[in-house]
């Protein structure tokens, strides 16, 4: 199996029998289906990689950028918490998952800012979780002053969190939260709209659940790792929606947290400050396989369609194959940049 390949589709009906969803406690509420037609779709051997329009406010200016979302399915090892290729691994130590890369750039006056989110879903019971879990979620941001990362890997038993910084007063962490049975990541919110995350939501429905806090935002605005208690809704109706890649039909989710008061770790001798309420919504296509057609948040981030397609990306790396981003509504990048 090549680098980054995904599973193929025999490989994964061989790791994962398929089930019916079924309810998570309340009315209304269920896990994610993973079924032949699952499958038949998503362990094609190929990767959907969508490209959006992106807004990102920062500085106190709103900065237009470009968004990509990469999803894929792969084998995963949760113990070293990355994808498994290690022909050694036995199969009751791995999972297939779907993994979430959603890649973020934007200028800011003379420098760009890169930020990369990646987010890991079980799509089968086993290795001690359940199936429609977060199992990790990475951030990453580069930009001229100084690079940040930080990793969260979920377990039953806690979650394990390792951040380090440029920033004074956040360079090196590392912190154990606990595991709620109802929790799950804000990085992979992008996910969960699409049905591919518990709790899966039928139409009108609502309910409250534990939110793993955005490791994006804990960078950004230097708060530290906790989980929020949040409102996840979903639309009775479905509504038209005209964005650069065409006219959906799209179902609302929206995720709300209420506002608190937060200690910040940046300036070092900052005091505790109030961390704005923030809601998520999402349109989410009605058809198969319900792409994410434009999602926004509350304190002016957005983004919108602008081309999707199923490639095998990662074979495209050769001289010559920028070719295939025009598919995507990209060009190359320009000499000279940075």
């Amino acid at each position: 199996m090549t680098r980054n390949a995904p599973l193929t589709l025999a490989a994964l009906l061989f790791l994962v029998v398929p089930s019916p969803a079924h309810s998570a406690g309340s009315p209304g509420v269920a896990v994610p289906r993973i079924d032949d037609a699952f499958w038949a779709h998503w362990g094609d051997g190929r990767a959907e990689i969508a490209t959006y329009d992106l807004t990102y406010p920062r500085y106190g200016a709103t900065r237009s950028g470009t968004a990509v979302t990469i999803f894929v399915t792969e084998p995963f090892a949760p113990a070293p918490g990355v994808k498994s290729e290690d022909p050694r691994r036995p199969a009751a130590e791995t999972l297939p998952v779907l993994k979430l890369n959603l890649i973020q750039d934007f200028p800011t006056g003379v420098y760009d800012y890169n930020l990369m989110t990646s987010a890991f879903v079980a799509l089968a019971a086993g290795a001690g979780r359940d199936n429609g879990r977060t199992l990790k979620v990475s951030f990453s941001a580069q930009e001229w002053c100084g690079q940040s990362y930080a990793h969260a890997q979920i377990d039953p038993a806690g979650v394990r969190l390792v951040s380090h910084s440029y920033f004074d007063g956040e360079a090196d962490a590392a912190v154990t939260l606990p595991s709620p049975p109802d929790g799950l990541a804000e990085d992979a919110l992008l996910v969960w709209a699409r049905g591919l995350l518990a709790p899966v939501l039928a139409p009108g429905a609502t309910v409250e659940a534990s939110l793993l806090r955005s490791l994006e935002l804990g960078r950004l605005e230097h708060v530290r790792a906790a989980w929020d208690r949040g409102t996840l809704a979903r639309s009775a109706e479905s509504q038209s929606v005209t964005v650069p890649a065409g006219t959906f039909d799209v179902d609302e989710r929206t995720v709300s947290v209420p506002t608190m008061t937060e200690p910040r770790s940046y300036p070092p001798t900052r005091s505790a400050t109030p961390l704005a309420p923030r809601t998520w919504t999402f349109l989410v296509e009605r058809a198969w396989p319900h792409r994410v057609i434009r999602w926004s948040r509350s304190d002016g981030a957005s983004a919108v369609l602008v081309a999707s397609a199923r490639i095998p990306y990662w074979k495209l790396n050769g001289p010559g194959l920028e070719s295939a981003l025009a598919e995507l509504g990209l060009q190359p990048r320009a000499p000279r940049t940075p």
